[in-house]
């Protein structure tokens, strides 16, 4: 098992690596515009120019950090995609059908938040002497939770002036999709509560962190990882280990039509103050300015 952490650990990428260069080009365009462009851009290519025969669907995993990868300032998220084949009707009910180009599509996003967070964006971690090796010391409340969509996602993210990561698009087979949609509306039901620190519900299934919202889709509560969740398994490294843990099971290997490399896919978006101006935190090798 310390062997496994420790390679797990080796595999992620590093908070504190000096990011590259950073594009300029679209600093005026808000995040959530830069985020949506930037899957379109990946998406398009693939699905060619011709009607499609059958459908496609694609996964494209996020997180966001600040400087110092504090847990209480992170978050990791996932949205799902559908992409219908020509002439067809069938849809998720839940979802809207939206257009690009010629293709309809729906998607959704799997995150997982206090539902008062838009407006009191203070996440409570660990409170006490302990809380972080023992889960009984943790003083912390359970709260509603609520599945936010990735417009206000990356509202929070940008508010925070933090640094966000994207992986993929990847794109998967329809068992996959199917998953996340029954792991939203498990989360939309409003039965499971949040709790940043969810080791002590995990027995009763009362609460849930943002991290097992989105991995393990076929199991409320994935184990493994020193602390079930790992150490310092929050931000980049909680959503990189969620990569690892899809590449590594064969059930989802099935899943997942495209490879992952969970350093080379990564791409992102940082905050700087003024156009062409420094950029206060950039641990990511490629990575879009954006200010609002």
């Amino acid at each position: 098992m310390r062997l496994r952490i420790l390679l797990l650990l080796w595999a992620l990428p590093l908070a504190a690596a000096v990011g590259k260069d950073v594009d300029f080009s679209k600093y005026d365009v808000p995040l959530y515009d830069q985020v949506v462009g930037k899957i379109r851009a990946d998406i398009a290519p693939r699905l060619g120019k011709a009607p499609l025969k059958q459908e496609r669907y694609f996964m494209i995993p996020f997180a966001y950090e600040d400087k110092g990868n504090h847990p209480e300032m992170s978050h990791s998220f996932i949205t799902v995609i559908r992409v219908f084949a020509a002439n067809t009707t069938k849809t998720t009910p839940e979802l809207p059908t939206r257009e690009y180009k010629d293709w309809e599509f729906e998607a959704f996003t799997i995150s997982w938040l206090p539902a008062d967070f838009m407006e009191n964006p203070h996440l409570c971690v660990f409170d006490g002497p302990g809380a972080r090796l023992f889960a009984s010391k943790n003083k912390c409340p359970i709260s509603p939770g609520k599945n936010f969509s990735l417009k206000d996602t990356l509202k929070l993210a940008a508010d925070a002036k933090n640094a966000v990561a994207m992986w993929g698009p990847y794109e998967i087979a329809k068992p996959g999709f199917d998953l996340g949609v029954a792991r939203m509306r498990l989360l939309d039901k409003g039965e499971i509560k949040y709790r940043a620190d969810d080791r002590m519900y995990q027995k009763d299934k009362l609460a849930i962190s943002c991290f097992h919202a989105m991995a393990g889709l076929d199991e409320i509560y994935p184990k493994g990882g020193l602390l079930n969740s790992g150490l310092k398994m929050w931000g980049f490294n909680g959503t990189a280990r969620v990569l690892i843990e899809y590449n590594g099971k064969d059930h989802f290997k099935k899943l997942l039509l495209d490879p992952v490399d969970v350093k080379k896919d990564r791409y992102g978006f940082v905050f700087a103050e003024s156009a062409n101006g420094p950029v206060p935190y950039n641990p990511l090798a490629e990575a879009s300015a954006y200010h609002f």
